[in-house]
């Protein structure tokens, strides 16, 4: 048999393969015998990324050097993102927290979301200068208006005392969800923070299918998952406290914010309302980088 056909079968699967073709072995031969030839257990490993944009890797280098130019220029530069819903109740949460021993926490045996708690909805705002982060967690839905709302707390409770004499503000983010370039509301909500700040705010989109590197998601998401593992999300404060507790040995300094107000899915924005949006696009990819200018009437 030839050691390819290894690679997806147990020893003890292969031991019981060869007996049947007359060879005596036991699983720990077959184990050692892999190991000799240089195979061992292995994991899946997302590296397929489909079919990529052409100029997937130009957008890359175009998003850090505008990054570097509002940094070298004292503006913010923030990424921004939708971390998964949570649903809230007495359900498992992946890993293991220290308890006595025999003493684990106990867990619904099924984890169907109960509508009663509803889901809690943490959107990000990662300063990507001072590796600082704000999260606002909703209880409603995951809408380009909350998540317009999520950056305009980060900046009336963090931004604008980071940066006091700010006028720009770039924007990295996703090309897809609630910050998708293609949302009337999206542009529409901006449009209005861009007129509460008198900010023009810069936008770059990440092309499609490349969402893993948008630094929120390695700098800020992965830490707060690894932070509440183990523990069950019974609430909407433990989520929050949880959150806001996250810290790194690099220093990151998380602030969790609840939001309650309530975001109606698919509002319509109206064509006059469209114009209104003062919107300069890029001449490199204008659907990926654009400004949104303050209206000064």
């Amino acid at each position: 048999m030839s050691p390819l056909r290894w690679t997806c079968k147990s020893t003890r699967t292969l031991a019981e393969e060869l007996s049947r073709q007359g060879f005596s072995v036991s699983a720990n031969t077959v184990g050692r015998l892999l190991r000799e030839c240089g195979y061992s257990l292995q994991a899946n490993r997302k590296t397929i990324e489909g079919k990529q944009h052409p100029d997937r890797d130009a957008q890359f280098r175009h998003i850090s050097q505008r990054v570097k130019a509002f940094q070298r220029a004292g503006h913010p530069a923030i990424s921004v993102d939708t971390k998964k819903k949570e649903p809230l109740g007495k359900m498992k949460n992946p890993g293991r927290t220290y308890r006595r021993k025999g003493d684990p926490q106990k867990v619904k045996t099924h984890d169907f979301p109960d509508e009663t708690l509803g889901k809690a909805v943490p959107y990000g705002v990662y300063d990507i200068t001072h590796n600082e982060a704000g999260v606002s967690v909703g209880v409603s839905h995951d809408t380009a208006e909350f998540a317009v709302a999520a950056i305009r707390r980060w900046w009336k409770r963090l931004g604008h005392k980071r940066y006091p004499r700010a006028t720009r503000l770039l924007i990295t983010a996703d090309s897809g969800g609630s910050n998708s370039p293609r949302t009337r509301l999206w542009r529409w909500a901006l449009q209005r923070l861009a007129n509460e700040t008198g900010m023009t705010i810069e936008l770059c989109h990440y092309p499609p299918g490349t969402s893993k590197w948008n630094k929120i998601e390695h700098r800020l998401f992965c830490h707060i998952t690894r932070n509440w593992q183990g523990v069950p999300l019974e609430t909407m404060e433990i989520v929050v406290s949880l959150i806001g507790s996250t810290q790194t040995k690099e220093g990151l300094e998380v602030h969790a914010w609840l939001d309650e107000a309530h975001y109606q899915k698919a509002k319509t924005i109206t064509d006059a309302q469209l114009s209104e949006v003062r919107i300069r696009r890029d001449t490199f990819h204008g659907e990926w980088n654009y400004q949104i200018l303050p209206n000064t009437k």
